[in-house]
């Protein structure tokens, strides 16, 4: 019997052969689309899981508290005295490790490269962590200073086919560290991805952190600590302790301003959006949305088959009466067509996994991934992938198999399936289910498409045009104002300045912060970020002054004692008037100063954030070079640059990169999606369309005796194209109404994640559903117009 229902099967796809290929074709867009998505989410959800302790790796994070309560600061970074004492006061934590993050440049021979990815680390991180090292020992690598261990790539980036245990390579044109392994690199499903590990004994003689600060310097949140929990502890057991353990070994109020907290180490991808990161991470959200418009994708395309296979009942109604006359059972005939059903899909799923192959490079494009099909080979997924293929079939089959055995003989005879194929319900409902999907998502890709453009277009505060970036070299002895003057002596050159940070990246520093009260300076209950200019910065980057007057060379004082406040940051304060901030007495920190002057507001940071209260000062380490060029020769200046940079710093690779590049990247998930929405809604949008052509087609089919009778009695062909056009037009409307509210909820939740972000326009619905009407429109006109330009002749001649 199976092979009789395949072989019937087969026939009939060949017989009906457009109405198979709208199905096939359907079906294995909704299919590819499902797997790819489903390859981005299994990638997103398998972070960390490489290791074997997975489930057991949490890591230790740090959130500071404004005299308010409020918080100020989220680091999923901590102080370094942390791990040595969690691990000296909880004996039940089997092991911490910490790391710190920086670059260096790195010299062997003739190779001098400025590296980054370089973590210090303590020298059990591989009885916490998975590594596979290939040479060397894990347990000695790390353990004695100045070692340094290579990934595989940097390895041979290196030392090529050469044994490069034992060989010394120097850092930052300084140091001499000995080579002690070699680990394969990370995979890319991995928290943090290290280029060099450095034994974290090295910091001890390190002129920044010290035995001493490593051990005392509770001000230094830069170091990621992860604990190793014994199995099926409860690690909130440890974190009700910490307020204790903080003001035993900080000071008796700690608790009051810093709080610690675990998270395990696979929920830190999807779940963590702290101020600092190892990595920048994923969001659990868009697992959802994605998986969400994969299933809804798969959910048209079978919605399509079952409006388009209970169509084609009509055509099948004798053959089912027929059958049941001579003693076919109920059970047989589903079964056949449950068969055919499957038989479809799995056609279909050829095709898909053919476009999935073809997609998947651009995908990784989008998304920046290493998506592979080995996903696919997975024997979990194998088995998913069987089981979904299944369902489809039997979901899609179900209801035309069971709706078409229904009918009595009889019923067949009298032309009652034909009366009910034309008020079909149920067939309307998918219709306007399947268009409702679709339109909301042109109105997402629309209100995504928008906010970038608002982003694009949003005054900043600065100008980030044109500004080129450079790390400066570490030693406070460098002469950079005659570095500045050489550089300006190209004319496309207009400013050069250095700054701590540079527009783009998170403001993380601060201290507290006093203001006069009556004869003294108080402390304020207020968090303001700090940022360490030269006088040139604010030119540099066209910020306004609101108030007073930018440093100057000409008065020394400033860069002992100058303060410069943004707006907000006076305004906080209590100055409405940014004039009248100018002139009063201000402390940071260890410093007392004096205000000399408010800048505009400027986002410093994505807009994402507010804008941050912030304090300018001339003091502090500024490892960043700003260069403002001109309209003119920019590969000319570029290359003044790299000259006057080369004769500077002879053994400092130049290595730049613009401003608005990095600005971009601020924005590189929107941007993602926005072109993932689009692609998914065009995809929604054409097969909701092959399902429309099919059923308008079968509609045409079905009342072209009627078309036939209206011609011979003088109805025209715009008459007729208006008949046969005005039922699924109607249901497109349908779909539209049902998706505007559904869709301007979710984007409103979304556009929520900005401090500044557009407002949501009426004209995007409208333009929604004018693209939704407009293409629901020509798609069943050309089935109509064919329709009503047939030869009524040929539509009655049997009767």
């Amino acid at each position: 019997m199976l092979r009789n229902y395949i072989k019937i099967a087969f026939r009939n796809l060949l017989k009906h052969k457009s109405f198979s290929f709208i199905n096939i074709i359907g079906v294995a867009m909704g299919l590819a689309c499902f797997l790819l998505l489903t390859i981005y989410v299994k990638d997103e959800l398998s972070y960390d899981r490489h290791n074997a302790n997975a489930d057991r790796i949490y890591r230790l994070s740090r959130t500071f508290l404004s005299k308010d309560g409020t918080e100020s600061l989220r680091l999923g970074h901590a102080a370094p005295p942390f791990g040595p004492l969690i691990k000296q006061d909880f004996p039940q934590v089997e092991q911490v490790t910490r790391m710190l993050e920086t670059d260096a440049i790195v010299r062997y021979g003739e190779h001098l490269f400025n590296e980054e990815n370089l973590y210090a680390a303590d020298a059990n991180l591989f009885k916490v962590f998975t590594f596979d090292v290939i040479q060397g020992n894990p347990g000695k690598a790390l353990v004695n200073p100045f070692s340094i261990m290579f990934s595989r790539p940097m390895a041979e980036k290196y030392f090529g086919k050469e044994n490069p245990l034992g060989k010394t390579v120097r850092l930052d044109n300084q140091l001499d560290y000995t080579v002690t392994g070699v680990y394969e690199p990370l995979p890319a499903q991995a928290t943090f991805h290290p280029n060099f590990l450095i034994s974290f004994s090295t910091l001890n003689d390190n002129r920044v952190y010290g035995a001493e600060g490593l051990r005392t310097n509770w001000s230094n949140n830069s170091f990621s600590t992860f604990l190793l929990l014994p199995k099926n502890y409860d690690p909130k057991k440890l974190v009700s302790a910490f307020p204790a353990f903080q003001n035993r070994h900080i000071d008796p109020k700690a608790s009051t301003y810093s709080i610690l907290n675990l998270m395990k180490l696979s929920d830190i991808h999807l779940h963590s959006h702290m101020d600092s990161e190892m990595e920048a991470n994923g969001d659990i959200q868009y697992v959802y949305l994605f998986s969400a418009i994969a299933i809804f994708i798969l959910l048209i395309a079978c919605i399509n088959y079952m409006n388009l296979a209970t169509a084609r009942s009509a055509k099948r109604a004798k053959e089912v009466g027929m059958r049941k006359v001579v003693g076919a059972m109920r059970s047989q005939l589903v079964k056949q067509f449950l068969s055919e059903s499957i038989l479809l899909v799995c056609i279909a799923l050829l095709l898909a996994m053919l476009i999935v192959t073809a997609c998947l490079p651009f995908l990784n494009e989008f998304t920046k991934k290493q998506l592979t099909l080995t996903s696919l080979t997975d024997p979990v997924f194998i088995v998913v992938l069987i089981s979904i293929t299944l369902f489809t079939g039997l979901i899609a089959g179900s209801y035309p198999a069971f709706f078409l055995t229904s009918f009595q003989p009889t019923s067949v005879l009298k032309g009652k399936i034909a009366s009910a194929l034309k008020n079909g319900r149920l067939r309307q409902a998918l219709v306007v289910t399947q268009f409702s999907i679709a339109v909301v998502l042109i109105i997402s890709t629309a209100v995504v498409y928008s906010q970038m453009k608002y982003i694009q277009n949003y005054k900043l505060g600065y100008s980030k045009d044109q500004v080129i970036l450079l790390q400066a070299a570490g030693d406070s002895s460098t002469n950079y104002e005659a570095i500045s003057q050489q550089l300006k002596e190209n004319s496309g050159i207009t400013e050069v300045s250095r700054s701590s940070r540079i527009p783009s990246v998170r403001l993380l520093d601060s201290w507290d912060a006093y203001v006069m009260k009556g004869d003294s300076m108080a402390s304020t209950d207020i968090t303001i970020k700090s940022l360490a200019v030269d006088p040139d910065f604010i030119p540099t980057y066209k910020i306004q002054m609101a108030a007073g007057r930018n440093f100057s060379r000409e008065y020394p004082t400033d860069k002992t004692e100058g303060f410069i406040l943004n707006a907000t940051a006076a305004r906080i304060l209590g100055w409405k008037n940014p004039k009248d901030a100018v002139g009063n007495r201000f402390g940071y920190g260890d410093i007392r100063g004096q205000i000399i002057g408010v800048t505009q507001d400027y986002h410093f940071e994505s807009l994402h954030q507010k804008v941050p209260p912030v304090v300018m000062f001339q003091h502090g380490n500024m490892r960043w070079v700003s260069v403002q060029i001109s309209g003119g020769s920019i590969s000319a200046s570029i290359a003044h640059i790299k000259q006057v940079w080369e004769s500077r710093f002879p053994g400092r690779p130049f290595v730049y990169e613009f401003l608005d590049e990095r600005f971009g990247r601020l924005y590189a998930r929107e941007q993602t999606q926005q072109l993932l929405f689009g692609i998914f809604a065009g995809i929604a949008i054409f097969i909701s369309c092959l399902g429309l052509l099919g059923l308008s087609m079968f509609m045409a089919e079905l009342r072209v005796k009627e078309i036939g009778v209206r011609k011979v009695l003088g109805a025209s062909v715009s008459s007729l194209v208006v008949l046969l056009s005005n039922d699924f037009l109607k249901l497109v409307l349908i779909a539209i109404l049902i998706a505007s509210p559904i869709a301007w909820y979710g984007m409103q939740r979304w556009l929520q994640e900005f401090a500044y972000h557009t407002t949501i326009s009426a004209w995007i619905f409208i333009g929604a559903g004018v693209l939704s009407a407009a293409i629901a429109i020509l798609t069943i006109s050309f089935q109509s117009i064919k329709a009503a330009l047939k030869n009524p002749i040929a539509s009655l001649k049997s009767e």
